[in-house]
């Protein structure tokens, strides 16, 4: 025999609003087309995860990465140097 226990709770919702109503013609998923949109979220592995625990740390990584792809490689610069240094055969003779 199960006892039909109803619990009271306090209710900040106007009398004039019927939650059911208003909850009858909703969508599920409605706006989340475009809530991914607008969003970027991706998901770290494991080990990745654990070197970067927050978000920030993981922002801050990426902008070096972004920052350093702009410098010129170093080993291109000392080729360049290295052959205005070499004498040529023309100028050995």
């Amino acid at each position: 025999m199960k006892k039909d226990v109803k619990i009271e709770m306090e209710d900040e919702l106007r009398p004039e609003y019927n939650l059911r109503e208003l909850l009858e013609g909703g969508v599920r998923g409605k706006y989340a087309e475009r809530y991914r949109a607008g969003t970027n979220l991706v998901l770290l592995a494991p080990d990745v995860a654990e070197a970067f625990p927050t978000e920030e740390a993981v922002n801050q990584a990426l902008r070096l990465v972004m920052e350093l792809t702009k410098l010129p490689s170093r080993k291109k610069r000392g080729i360049a140097k290295k052959k205005e240094t070499l004498p040529t055969s023309a100028e050995s003779s």
